[in-house]
């Protein structure tokens, strides 16, 4: 695929649809309880793997291919770790409320402890990332990482230091005292710096790519330029009073649609069992009545 627009929808799509998969398998696992968290980690291990091994084969294929499948694993890879964030399973030390009274040195540092296991492991991700295409010819995976990990950053730090609107509808119970380390504020210092950054970042990767030699080349800073301009977009919805938590809210279940599934199980089972009479025959056989309970009935 070498039509910059197709690319372009592709990546929001990928964006939109892997956010809300995200955002939905932490729901189901949060209204499931009882480990369910943790098993949604252990199952997404695949995606870790394979973004791995596909980002070490792509390492060398300069071609249109090459570019996407090198994107498309780091994703994977950056995927997992918001999994087993959001699941509280690699988070930070500090699972405690910061209380109203903190100052500032004091929230900084329970926020900091929060998300310390994870902000570890995203370094460790992207020095193993670096590792794997050293001197390689694709580093279009690389890069897509920098840009999430960089964006990942600024955006944490302008929720601490303030801003207008917060989602906290989607922290899930192992992250809920998260929110109490956030700030509502009109602006903050960063983030002029942060939209920018993020703005000029943008025109570069859509300026390499129109100077690109080559076709993957030309995808690969396609891809990029509009992952930057999505992360841009994202700071932005810290911001602009836009309803963009109705993007995913719609497809996320709740309690209710949980025990309409578990009544329908149910319904499902009972009908089973009615369709077939021979169990239900040795269990009425092997039952043993009730006693009724007389005036003398202890």
């Amino acid at each position: 695929m070498t039509n910059p627009w197709l690319v372009t929808l592709s990546t929001v799509f990928i964006w939109w649809f892997s956010t809300g998969a995200i955002l939905w398998r932490v729901r189901r696992a949060d209204l499931a309880g009882r480990g369910a968290h943790q098993v949604s980690v252990v199952l997404g291990l695949p995606l870790l793997a394979l973004g791995f091994v596909y980002l070490h084969r792509s390492a060398g294929d300069t071609t249109v291919q090459g570019a996407h499948i090198a994107f498309l694993s780091a994703l994977s890879i950056w995927g997992w770790f918001e999994l087993a964030f959001l699941s509280g399973v690699v988070a930070g030390p500090n699972r405690t409320h910061c209380p109203p009274t903190a100052t500032m040195y004091e929230r900084f540092l329970r926020a900091t402890g929060t998300i310390l296991w994870h902000e570890l492991a995203l370094l460790a991700a992207m020095i193993a990332c670096t590792l794997i295409v050293a001197d390689s010819a694709n580093r279009i995976g690389l890069m897509t990482f920098a840009i999430l990990y960089v964006a990942r950053i600024s955006a944490k730090l302008n929720l601490f230091l303030g801003v207008p609107r917060i989602n906290v509808q989607f922290l899930p119970s192992p992250l809920a005292h998260l929110a109490s380390h956030f700030k509502i504020a009109r602006m903050n210092f960063l983030f002029p710096a942060s939209v920018t950054v993020l703005t000029f970042a943008s025109g570069c990767f859509m300026e390499r790519a129109i100077t690109a030699e080559s076709d993957g080349a030309f995808i690969g800073h396609v891809l990029m330029a509009v992952l930057t301009l999505l992360a841009l977009l994202e700071h932005w919805f810290m911001v602009l009073p836009l309803p963009d938590q109705k993007l995913w809210t719609w497809m996320l279940p709740t309690a209710v649609t949980e025990r309409n599934r578990a009544r329908a199980r149910a319904a499902r089972r009972a009908e089973r069992s009615k369709s077939d009479p021979l169990p239900s025959t040795i269990a009425s056989a092997t039952t043993v009545p009730m006693l009724p309970r007389g005036r003398g009935a202890k």
